[in-house]
């Protein structure tokens, strides 16, 4: 059985990536930790999820816990991210990142530490639907070309902290890639007042927040006469929980270095 730690176990995320990891085959829950001061600490963890109880208790920081896990999944704050690759490659401890909010430096530095020390599965959206929805807007702008706009809305809970959400920016690098763009130059992530028409080779894109929103993202291409609309609706955390266990079981054994959800689901030549 592969062993498991899950970060930030008590948050929502937390919980039902431990659920996911318990019912799958070939994972096991090992540990579960938060950051210092939890009221949580010292609960079990399956307790505090609703699984019921587990033996594993929530304990404070990963350093109380790295040395029983063969990989540690994290969907915490891109800061910890961070942190808690340095200490996995101190133990040579495979990784799981679904954090969000990762700038270029700190996915640098998460590469750098993974390419000498240790194999990790990273991505801004593990869930299966997501990661086809990545491939079928990269295949869709190459097909459809400069003649439709681009344009991205995402939407999600009022307590999300980063806008726009690493799905909507991963989509908006898919289609980028696909026109020869570069997101950087070409994306505008918000529009207010007297802007002008829009650019040819802008990619458009806007953050909902409100109420208890899981996520959405839909991906328009807006020609002239027509426009197709690709959209994902995530109504549960559990399908981002399932991606979690299913990248955690597979990339135990594989060679140092970044991987993305496309390696685990084989969808990285589509």
């Amino acid at each position: 059985m592969i062993r498991v730690i899950v970060a930030g176990a008590a948050g929502r995320m937390g919980q039902r990536i431990i659920h996911m990891v318990q019912a799958h085959p070939q994972l096991r829950l090992s540990g579960a930790f938060e950051r210092p001061g939890s009221p949580a600490i010292g609960k079990d963890a399956g307790a505090i999820s609703g699984l019921g109880e587990t033996g594993v208790r929530i304990t404070e920081g990963l350093e109380s816990v790295i040395d029983q896990a063969d990989v540690l999944v994290d969907f915490t704050f891109h800061e910890a991210s961070v942190q808690f690759a340095r200490q996995a490659a101190e133990h040579g401890t495979a990784m799981v990142i679904g954090t969000t909010g990762l700038g270029p430096e700190e996915l640098a530095a998460i590469g750098t530490l993974a390419k000498d020390h240790f194999p990790c599965v990273q991505s801004p959206n593990m869930a299966v639907g997501v990661n086809v929805l990545f491939k079928l807007v990269e295949k869709t702008a190459a097909i459809l070309g400069d003649a439709y706009d681009v344009e991205i809305v995402e939407a999600h809970h009022r307590m999300k902290k980063d806008a726009p959400s690493g799905t909507a920016l991963k989509l908006g690098q898919m289609a980028a890639t696909a026109l020869g763009r570069d997101l950087a130059e070409v994306g505008v992530m918000e529009r207010h007042g007297i802007i002008g028409e829009r650019t040819d080779r802008e990619i458009g894109i806007q953050a909902i927040r409100g109420g208890d929103i899981v996520g959405e993202h839909t991906v328009y291409f807006a020609g002239a006469g027509e426009r197709l609309e690709i959209t994902h609706r995530a109504t549960s955390r559990d399908n981002f929980a399932r991606g979690a266990a299913l990248a955690a079981a597979w990339v135990v054994d594989k060679p140092k270095g970044m991987y993305t959800m496309f390696d685990v689901l084989d969808l990285a030549n589509f």
